[in-house]
């Protein structure tokens, strides 16, 4: 019975944690990562084998495919850079929990065909996730309805993004304002495809609020984990000021609800304590 928990990145001035190996450090305070770094350029062999050393080997990054790939070709002829990609994260081994194809606002059910072809390609080593944005996926259910029938053929999971408590009154502070503009409103998505769901959720400034807007969250992840499913759940804040801590805390929710789920380890503190 394993949950992990994360955050958008694993290193931010806000958190304080060590200069060198902030990884390893980040890795003392929760489980998983999101890697949105590779989004832009896929990274050396060689630093891919310093993230590797940096974590042990259940810890869990979910890795991003790049923009040229997603969004330049939208998933069209794209087997040499996907090969590089592949072949550049090999060190990661089992931490490379899924691979993130995240997908642009403008890639709707006309384009599932591109996505059933990219994903059949695929190696089947490795788990993979999609993360869609058009709005018909989520207004129109025979839109929805085959995407999922997509995935699950292929045990690929459909990634959430729950943007509701963020837009659920309004910005309040600078940050909020710049999260109002860039993040995707969409209805919130609870569905799971397969025994390892993945969640991205992002709350506001205020940390109550935003652990507020995660009670169901947590209670999903409760049932999830008595399903004998395996979540992993990253939290957001419009700065990621306070997101360190926040996982941790939802990690604690969730623990609340189920006490026979292993508490996290204690983290490594480099710096001023949290709020948590």
């Amino acid at each position: 019975m394993r949950l992990h928990v994360g955050c958008a990145m694993w290193t931010h001035a806000a958190w304080d944690l060590a200069t060198k190996d902030r990884l390893r450090s980040y890795a003392t305070w929760c489980t998983a990562v999101e890697s949105n770094t590779t989004f832009y350029a896929t990274p050396s062999r060689g630093t891919v084998e310093k993230w590797a050393a940096q974590t042990s080997p259940d810890f869990r990054f979910v890795v991003k495919l790049p923009k040229t790939i997603t969004h330049e070709r939208r998933l069209r002829g794209t087997d040499a850079e996907l090969a590089a990609f592949l072949s550049a994260l090999e060190p990661l081994g089992p931490r490379a929990h899924a691979f993130w194809i995240q997908l642009p606002a403008s890639f709707g059910p006309g384009d599932l065909g591109a996505l059933g072809t990219f994903l059949h390609r695929l190696p089947r080593t490795h788990r993979y996730a999609v993360e869609v944005r058009h709005r018909a996926f989520f207004e129109d259910e025979r839109a929805a309805g085959s995407l999922e029938q997509l995935l699950g053929r292929l045990d690929a999971e459909w990634i959430p993004f729950d943007t509701m408590t963020l837009f659920g009154r309004p910005a309040t502070s600078l940050v909020e304002r710049e999260a109002w503009m860039s993040k995707p409103r969409v209805p919130r998505r609870t569905r799971a495809l397969t025994a390892r769901p993945i969640v991205r959720y992002i709350g506001r400034d205020d940390p109550e609020q935003t652990a507020a807007g995660w009670q169901g969250w947590a209670d999903l992840s409760a049932g999830w984990l008595r399903e004998g499913r395996s979540p992993t759940v990253f939290i957001h804040t419009p700065d990621n000021a306070l997101a360190l801590g926040l996982a941790r805390r939802f990690h604690d929710d969730v623990r609340l609800r189920v006490p026979e789920l292993e508490p996290l380890p204690e983290p490594v503190e480099t710096g001023p304590p949290t709020l948590f």
